[in-house]
């Protein structure tokens, strides 16, 4: 028999039952034992098999060993969270090698799910799979929810933390739990379910702490004018960082804001859905009784009960239920989302005796909450010790130093057909007396309508360029000074000239501004019109804040920096020319949208959505974020919509509101 012929039986041999290939190979290797070594376990060399192919016998370097046999080997595991350690049955004879314990059966099943596709939403999938596939394809690391009969202590607790994402303003139905009520650790199928339990908690896990962070939406996709930073959490440290805490719940709930105002709208949230705002609330030591309906004008012994209730001095007459009772209960009413008609009957009394249940509120006010929840994932955890902020609904500037309001003051914002941006940026310098640099939208809408033809005959075409002379406007070309009458206005791209107004008490800017570098090209300064402060709606800008007092805030901003003297500002606001103050420190600013906020004593104001940023972001947030989820990759280029698509401004506005 032919060398070649021999490998050939002993192949269609070994695939035969009841026909080990050894005894074939011993067989053929009696008289061919060259031709056998090509069924050595070893892998070989091309080199080798074309010898064993041609007959030839030849001396051939053994290859060393393989490098999966060195694989198979048992490896040292990390601890685990969760205790698997049941033995697996040993292999029959000639089956492949099992899993030494239910843990790595368990890990195994996992891989293998992982090694298949599984449902993720678009922009989730690149980061939260490949975290899963990264992670769990170490053998080192630790399974974190699942042990050999269940959910462990640690699988428990996160899945009871995400149930309770409605508590936190997210929506506890996006998150796919596995539901482990009645699992069998001894069905044929318990590997299999344990292992998919597995990733669905740890891929909710990822996808809850994205949420926290404002990842469910992407705000530039709303609406261009909505451009925060967002910190999204990145998958693989989070999962890296599950795996060692001892509390996996209280990790997840740490990338919720940790704001006050985000925990008030938190409670009032809850109480709206007519839930408990705290499980650990007790009922307050003072009870009042069943009794007859208690309103103005009344004399009744339980008035007094209720002025303890609701600490009220007693007065002349602890029974009457005079005006000041009247008041206190309306005001403790509307605080419960209660109607504040100022009578106590049995729902009053309800409320009064266990007050952390509170009436259910309105879809759209709860809505409202949830909105301005969302706005709160858009800024950082931690803002810093020092920094500025805009609310623009309500037209408000604070200056916050160690969580303390220390600065108060209104400000005019952008109209609603050139809104302020809202973004974060750093504060660089205050400028004293400043140049304003006319904006091309500005030069081509509000002042090139004005400059218009006349004249004629021997003497040619002249233009009317009043407007310039009346708001002290200049020309430069190429860094030079031109006169505008030897300009042809006809020809001419207005956007390659630069207009500019020198500092003087009628510059549109005013004796100060603020300048924070962004994309967006605005920033704050003092303003000539003071009227607009006295106003209630102060949306009537281009797009940058005007700022009330500003010499004021500039003194606040300069004692915290350079520990100017508020004497020394005031000289530089009074005669600045084109002085810049850099800053040695940058100081955050934040430029907000919150159009509702819960006040100390629970009460709520809620402000105008001058720009209609709460019908864009319920329009994309209530719809689960179909089409305006955040990316892991930056914002560049999103289409812009045709609602948001700007107007230009009349060429009226010029003449009757400077800038």
């Amino acid at each position: 028999m032919k060398p070649t012929h021999a490998i050939a039986l002993t192949l269609l041999c070994a695939g035969l039952p009841g026909l080990p290939a050894a005894a074939t190979e011993k067989a053929t290797q009696e008289k061919h034992p060259v031709s056998t070594a090509m069924l050595s376990a070893e892998p070989l060399s091309t080199d080798l098999l074309r010898v064993q192919m041609l007959g030839t016998v030849a001396k051939v370097e053994k290859p060393k060993a393989s490098i999966t046999a060195a694989q198979d080997a048992p490896r040292a595991m990390a601890p685990k969270p969760e205790k698997a350690t049941d033995v697996a049955p040993a292999p029959r004879a000639g089956s492949p090698a099992r899993p030494a314990t239910r843990a790595d059966a368990i890990r195994e099943a996992v891989q293998s799910e992982l090694s298949e596709s599984f449902p993720l939403t678009e922009t989730q999938t690149a980061g939260i799979r490949g975290a899963l596939v990264e992670y769990y394809s170490d053998a080192g690391q630790p399974l974190l929810w699942v042990g050999g009969k269940g959910l462990g202590a640690r699988g428990k607790a996160v899945v009871a933390e995400i149930e309770r994402a409605d508590d936190y303003g997210l929506d506890a139905s996006d998150y796919k739990l596995p539901e482990m009520r009645g699992f069998d650790a001894t069905s044929s199928d318990a590997i299999a379910t344990l292992a998919s339990a597995e990733i669905a908690i740890s891929q909710a896990v990822l996808a809850y702490a994205r949420d926290a962070r404002g990842g469910r939406i992407a705000p530039s996709r709303i609406s261009r004018n909505l451009d925060p930073t967002l910190a999204l959490p990145k998958p693989s440290e989070v999962i890296h960082s599950v795996a060692f805490r001892s509390d996996p719940a209280a990790y997840l709930r740490s990338f919720q804001p940790q704001h006050p105002q985000f925990e008030r709208l938190r409670k009032k949230l809850i109480a709206l859905r007519g839930g408990e705002t705290d499980a650990g609330s007790k009922a307050p030591e003072i009870q009042i009784p069943d009794g007859p309906l208690l309103q103005f004008g009344d004399a009744d012994p339980q008035v007094s009960l209720l002025r303890k209730r609701l600490g009220l001095a007693q007065g002349g007459d602890p029974s009457l239920y005079d005006q000041a009772v009247a008041e206190a209960v309306k005001h403790f009413q509307k605080t419960h989302n209660a109607t504040a008609d100022g009578v106590v009957g049995p729902g009053t009394r309800r409320l009064l005796n266990s007050p952390h249940l509170r009436s259910a509120g309105s879809t759209a006010d709860i809505k409202k909450i949830l909105l301005n929840m969302e706005r709160w994932r858009w800024l950082p955890q931690d803002q810093g010790r020092f920094y500025v902020t805009v609310n623009v609904p309500e037209y408000m500037l604070r200056v916050v130093e160690d969580d303390k309001t220390i600065h108060t003051t209104r400000v005019v914002a952008g109209a609603t057909k050139t809104p302020t941006p809202i973004f974060s940026a750093d504060m660089k310098s205050v400028v004293f007396g400043p140049y304003w640099n006319v904006p091309n939208s500005i030069k081509t809408d509000e002042i090139r309508p004005y400059i218009r033809p006349y004249g004629g005959g021997w003497y040619g075409t002249r233009w009317d360029t009043r407007v310039l002379q009346q708001h002290e406007l200049r020309i430069k070309y190429n860094g030079q000074d031109i006169d505008p009458q030897a300009i042809d206005w006809g020809r001419v791209d207005i956007r390659k000239l630069h207009f500019y107004q020198p500092p003087s008490p009628n510059n549109v800017l005013g004796r100060v501004k603020f300048v924070f570098p962004n994309k967006h090209d605005v920033y704050m300064h003092d303003t000539p019109q003071k009227h607009f402060f006295n106003r209630s709606v102060r949306a009537e800008s281009h797009g940058c804040m005007r700022v009330q007092d500003p010499d004021m805030f500039a003194a606040v901003l300069l004692k915290h920096d350079r520990n100017w003297s508020s004497a020394k500002t005031q000289t530089a606001f009074d005669t600045g020319y084109d002085q810049q103050v850099a800053l040695n420190d940058p100081i955050p600013v934040y430029i907000t949208y919150f159009t509702l906020w819960v006040n100390d004593d629970g009460s709520i104001t809620t402000y105008g959505d001058i720009y209609g940023h709460d019908r864009r972001m319920s329009a994309a947030l209530f719809k689960k974020g179909q089409g305006y989820a955040a990316s892991d990759h930056p914002d560049t280029a999103f289409p812009t919509r045709q609602a948001e698509r700007q107007r230009p401004a009349p060429a009226a506005r010029f003449a009757r509101n400077t800038f």
